[in-house]
Formats: structure tokens, sequence, C-alpha cells
């Protein structure tokens, strides 16, 4: 039986755009765009995990997030289960700590960047 990851990732909205974050190389997946966030860690509500992923990546503290939608995704080894959040507010400038590239995306064009697969139905969402 293959293992479930819960994984928490931030929908980050400035100026009516959102954020896209590429997995820098030497990460899983390198090259690959995905939404800031990480895994739960055990204990952690999914609010607490997003505050820290945030924080850890990309050196802000997120000071307004509503929950938007959950999934999951297969992928050959495991089961990634996924909570979105719409963060609306935070606090800090954002850096990119992990050497990551980042994007604002407008929803309102058509999507060109290449989202991991466990990611794509959320940015189809955001832009229709």
């Amino acid at each position: 039986m293959k293992p479930t990851i819960h994984v928490v990732a931030g929908i980050i909205w400035q100026d009516g755009r959102y954020l896209a974050v590429e997995r820098p190389e030497g990460f899983p997946m390198a090259g690959w765009w995905e939404f800031p966030g990480g895994k739960i860690e055990l204990g952690e509500s999914q609010e607490d995990a997003l505050v820290r992923e945030l924080r850890e990546e990309l050196d802000i503290t997120a000071t307004e997030l509503s929950f938007w939608r959950e999934l999951e995704h297969e992928y050959d080894r495991y089961f990634v289960r996924l909570y979105f959040f719409h963060v609306t507010g935070f606090d800090g400038e954002l850096k990119c700590l992990e050497n990551q590239r980042m994007e604002w995306v407008d929803p309102g064009e058509p999507p060109v960047l290449e989202f991991l697969p466990a990611d794509v139905a959320v940015v189809e969402a955001l832009h229709s």
C-alpha cells in the first residue's frame, strides 16, 4: 500500500495575481512549478503548518488565510493529500530562501508555467 503525505499549499495573492514558485535543483521534481507550502508535521494543524512553511520558504508570516479546497493525487510511489489555502495577507518581504524562482501569475491569462501534476486542477480552477 502506498503511503499518503499530507501537504499544505498557499495560494498567495497580491494585486490580483497569485504566486508560483519553481522547485529548485536538488529537490524532488525540480523544475516544476507549485504553490508554496510543504508537509504537515505530526501534531501540527494545517494552518500552523502553512504559516511555518511560508516562513521557512519565503520569509513571510501569513496573517490572513482561509481554507479553499482539498484534493488527493496519486504519484508512482505515494499519494499526496493537499490542503489549499488562499493567503490574502502577510507580513514581511518575500525572499526565496531555498533558491527557488518566483512568478506572479495573472489568473485572467492562460496558464503557461508547468505546474506539478497534483496542482493542475487548482491552476485550472483559478483560471476559469
